[in-house]
């Protein structure tokens, strides 16, 4: 065996190689490489070996062309995905901004959506659905105007149907994005009841999907926990005991055990 700490310059020397052939791989028009044979004994291939390696170098070739356009994909893909992402992240952050009521709201209320969906048993395959699904959940509120959304007193019934819209409002502006289609869900129907006195279509029960059943009940309780502008947030028992209560009515009765136990699990 060659000593490692022995280098040399001539590489057919120290390997003992007399014969060299070399074919470049080449596939539309791009060399991919080269494709090389070396023996230590002589050798005189005849036209039918040279055919092969020829056929054989640009099989070759094309399978490195084919292996590099597949990870080029995989990368523009994956950039493509974290764009859409950025862009999500980025509607979320700006409506926070206009509407100080839910200043850090979207952030706290992801995290326990996604969580309680695991335990639920939403498959990790579609927990990035979940996350998209909350992070858009209001996005229709920007189709609503600031005198409204803003507005510091009681809204007038009038109004009230107006701010009622954002749930359609969120479905006409994200419908038409293919890739947000299955993230629909929660900005739709998160203001949906289990008893069907909710809204935009009056679901009732399982009619309502599984994502916004999920999201309501982290939602509400997030929204009791924490001060609003027109309120002081209250403590974590009397919020709990108002989401055991509305179970069967305004929350779907499993998902608020689930929920109640995750809760408890936390202290």
């Amino acid at each position: 065996m060659r000593d490692p700490r022995k280098t040399s310059l001539n590489i057919y020397e120290d390997e003992g190689f007399v014969v060299h052939f070399a074919m470049p791989l080449s596939a539309k028009g791009q060399v991919q490489g080269i494709l090389e044979v070396f023996r230590r004994s002589l050798f005189q291939p005849d036209d039918e070996w040279f055919t092969f390696l020829e056929t054989l170098s640009r099989q070759a070739a094309i399978a490195i062309d084919n292996n590099n356009l597949f990870d080029n994909l995989q990368r523009s893909n994956t950039n493509i995905v974290l764009a859409y992402d950025a862009t999500i992240q980025g509607w979320s952050q700006t409506l926070e901004l206009r509407d100080k009521e839910t200043e850090g709201h979207a952030r706290r209320v992801t995290d326990r959506t996604v969580q309680l969906a695991q335990l639920v048993g939403i498959p990790a395959t579609d927990l990035e659905h979940v996350r998209r699904c909350t992070l858009l959940y209001d996005i229709g509120k920007m189709g609503i105007s600031d005198a409204i959304l803003l507005k510091p007193d009681k809204l007038t019934h009038a109004e009230w149907a107006i701010m009622h819209r954002h749930p359609v409002l969120a479905y006409e502006m994200l419908s038409s994005i293919t890739y947000l289609q299955p993230a629909l869900d929660i900005p739709h129907y998160h203001h949906e009841k289990w008893d069907g006195t909710g809204y935009p279509d009056g679901l009732k029960g399982e009619q309502i999907p599984l994502f916004a059943c999920i999201f309501t009940v982290v939602d509400v309780y997030d929204a009791l926990t924490n001060d609003r502008p027109y309120r002081l947030a209250c403590s974590p028992a009397p919020a709990i005991e108002y989401i055991r209560a509305e179970a069967g009515k305004h929350f779907d009765p499993a998902i608020v055990e689930t929920f109640l136990n995750m809760l408890a699990r936390e202290k």
